[in-house]
This record gives C-alpha cells, sequence and structure tokens, in this order.
C-alpha cells in the first residue's frame, strides 16, 4: 500500500493521472490534489528557463518578462550571476549594475569608479590596476584626503607631498613610481615592461636596444630604418656586413658574380661589371678585356678599392 495526500492506494493504482504510468523512482508532483509524473507535469505546468529552454523544477527567477534556473540569470556583459546581487534593465538586457556604469561611461568617455561603480566625473585615481574616484582614500602617511595627483608606493597610497620626500624614480611611460627592476635609457628610468621598442611596441626585457634621437629600437626595426641593405636577397643585414664596391652584402650572400663562389671579407677580388669576381674567374676573362677593364679602374674618378 501508498500513502499519499490522506489516502491509501495500491501500487498497481497509484500513477500518473495524465500518463497513467506508474511514477519512475517513486517521484511525483501533486497539483490540485491530481498526481503527474515529472515528465507531465512539466509539459502541463512547469515554466521553461528563457536562457536553457529547460523545465524549471526548483527555485525560480522571474524577471525581464521571463522565468530562470538562478544559474542561467546572468548579466549578459560579463556573465556574472545575478539571482543574488540585482540587476539593471538596459536594452532589453539584464546587466549586472558594474557593466551598466561601464557602458554608461563609454558613451561618455569617461572612466567608472571600481568600488562605487558611479561615473567619475573628475580625474580618477589609479590603484592596483583600477580605477577610483581619488575621495575613496586617505594618504597612507599624512591622512590627507587624496586627489588624483596621488601615487601608489608598495601598495600603498601617498599624496603628492609625501611621495616627493620618498625619492623613488618615475617611469618614462606611464609616470607611476617604479618599485622592483628598473632600465636607465635615454636619460631617463623605466618599468622593464614599459620599455618598448618604438616601431613594435615589445618590450626589450634581456635584449639588446638602439637608439636614435629620442626613442629606442629592436634590432630589427633600427636596421630596418637605418641599418645596411643586402645587395643581393635586398633584406636588412641584422649581424655582420660585407662593404666592397659601395654595396654592401649579407655574410652569405657575398659571392662572385660569374661563378656564385662564396668568398670572405679578405678573399682577393676584381670588379667586373661594378660587381665582385673571384680571381679564378677573373683571369679567365680575354685579356682585351681586362685591359679595358684596369684602364677604367686606373681613372681616378672611378678608381676603386679592388685588387
Amino acid at each position: 500500500m501508498i500513502q499519499a495526500g490522506g489516502q491509501l492506494w495500491h501500487r498497481e493504482c497509484f500513477v500518473c493521472v495524465q500518463c497513467f504510468q506508474p511514477f519512475q523512482e517513486g517521484i511525483f508532483y501533486e497539483f490540485e490534489k491530481r498526481w503527474y509524473c515529472c515528465h507531465d507535469y512539466n509539459i502541463m505546468f512547469a515554466p521553461s528557463c528563457g536562457k536553457c529552454r529547460e523545465f524549471i523544477t526548483g527555485r525560480i527567477i522571474k524577471a525581464m518578462n521571463g522565468s530562470w534556473h538562478p544559474d542561467c540569470f546572468k548579466c549578459e556583459i560579463c556573465q556574472a550571476s545575478l539571482s543574488e546581487t540585482g540587476f539593471i534593465k538596459s536594452a532589453n538586457r539584464a546587466l549586472c549594475r558594474q557593466c551598466d556604469a561601464q557602458e554608461k561611461s563609454s558613451g561618455l568617455g569617461q572612466y567608472v569608479c571600481h568600488k562605487c561603480h558611479s561615473v567619475i566625473n573628475d580625474g580618477p585615481l589609479k590603484y592596483k590596476s583600477e580605477v577610483y574616484h581619488p575621495y575613496h582614500f586617505n594618504c597612507s602617511k599624512c591622512k590627507v584626503e587624496l586627489n588624483s595627483d596621488a601615487r601608489e608606493v608598495q601598495e600603498e597610497l601617498l599624496c603628492l607631498r609625501c611621495f616627493d620626500r620618498t625619492k623613488v624614480a618615475i617611469c618614462g611611460a606611464c609616470r607611476r613610481p617604479i618599485e622592483e627592476r628598473i632600465v636607465h635609457a635615454l636619460g631617463k628610468a623605466w618599468h622593464v615592461e614599459h620599455f618598448v621598442c618604438a616601431m613594435c611596441e615589445k618590450p626589450f626585457h634581456s635584449n639588446h636596444h638602439y637608439e636614435k634621437g629620442d626613442k629606442a629600437y629592436c634590432e630589427i626595426h633600427y636596421h630596418q630604418l637605418y641599418g645596411n641593405t643586402c645587395f643581393v636577397c635586398n633584406s636588412v643585414i641584422i649581424g655582420e656586413v660585407f662593404s666592397a664596391l659601395n654595396k654592401t652584402w649579407c655574410v652569405d650572400h657575398f659571392a662572385c658574380a660569374i661563378c656564385d663562389r662564396r668568398m670572405k671579407q679578405k678573399t682577393p677580388f676584381y670588379e667586373f661589371d661594378k660587381k665582385p669576381a673571384c680571381k679564378k674567374c677573373y683571369k679567365k676573362l680575354p685579356s682585351e678585356l681586362r685591359k679595358r677593364l684596369k684602364k677604367e679602374a686606373e681613372q681616378p674618378k672611378k678608381k676603386s678599392n679592388c685588387l
């Protein structure tokens, strides 16, 4: 026998009033003193979630003209749960207070305070990579209320007067104090991550850099702007440069123009058609041609350093 709703039932008689099937695993739902299996109850009475479209049988959240599982009701921008914190309706969307404030500020080109989530109309105070209204903080030393000129030093906020007494180096890029590793270059101090190539904006870290004027460059971009170009491959030469006949070559591309045999910087060569020719190939040229080449080389205006 089964007891339910103050009544006794034969086991074979205690079935779903809709499909007349026994209740699987003994699970059933009561509605207006009638008994339903889980499937039929969901179809007839249970609301479906506005996000996952599954039936809701437990706690339900009614919002935005719909029903939601608590875990499915989230901010449409940051996906933070809204079941406990509440929400703001914006453009037919459910948003958390922080995202709503950020959206409003983006249209105005202003910051949103990380603490009170309201728009910052005046200068913001940056602290631990977030922005705040300065009046939320006081100087760690003199306790005066801070303004946007405050500085962060070793996770403490100091007014400008107290900060000037600390004599901490200031980064030439972000204008914030440098507390750990420091780079000195171009007459300034830099955070390691802020000392970057003026072209690709990648930090140098332990790599060499090249200075030109008031800017620093990585090796590749410095040579692209101010370096030598190989006469053969027309690429920027990075590393050793071979110079001859008023031209420059990569180490691997300095070769005889006739036999294409690779030559070293000190290998004897002759000028042939304004290109280097090895001694062996040059000797194979017709004697009349060699005489004209020699005569041309001896002229003052066309004199070269070739052998």
